[in-house]
């Protein structure tokens, strides 16, 4: 959801990437529409690279207090009403960053490659040189260059024993 301008857009951001970060979060996207008479403002939050984990909900409703008390002090959005939405990354969103990638680490992915097919594997390792794929039994390092972007398959079953740690069953 893009801001009316880019300036109304790093506005946004640098007001509220403090306020989110207070708050354990990382911003991911800010944006706003037009809806109406109204305008939505639309805030997109995660866990840092420290953090594995579903976010609690608990915590985004503390950032979206903070958020909003924030937007409520400052007039970066001008006269008028809005509404505020205070989210987190669906499970279709990009794996853009290398973060994102660390986050989903044992999930099945499709990569895009750079002059090359799209292929599709088990995220095992996420390093400071790329990913690595399990694919068809064999490991494929990849680099960060030739990485476009990866997305999470939608899996309806959960990976075979031994493929996930405790702490990604949250995730």
């Amino acid at each position: 959801m893009p801001s009316p301008n880019p300036s109304h857009h790093a506005q946004l951001t640098t007001l509220l990437e403090p306020v989110v970060a207070d708050g354990g979060l990382v911003l991911e996207e800010v944006g706003v529409a037009t809806v109406g008479r109204r305008r939505l403002v639309r805030v997109v939050v995660d866990l840092p690279d420290t953090e594995v984990g579903a976010v609690d909900l608990d915590r985004v409703a503390e950032v979206s207090r903070a958020v909003g008390a924030r937007l409520d002090e400052v007039d970066v959005l001008g006269p008028g009403p809005y509404s505020l939405e205070v989210t987190t990354p669906g499970v279709d969103r990009p794996l853009t960053e290398p973060r994102h990638w660390r986050r989903a680490r044992t999930r099945l992915v499709t990569v895009e490659r750079a002059g090359d097919d799209p292929v599709t594997g088990r995220l095992e390792e996420v390093s400071d040189d790329g990913p690595v794929l399990g694919v068809d039994g064999e490991r494929l390092p990849l680099a960060w260059p030739d990485v476009r972007r990866g997305l999470v398959q939608v899996e309806f079953t959960k990976p075979p024993k031994g493929r996930r740690d405790e702490q990604d069953e949250e995730v």
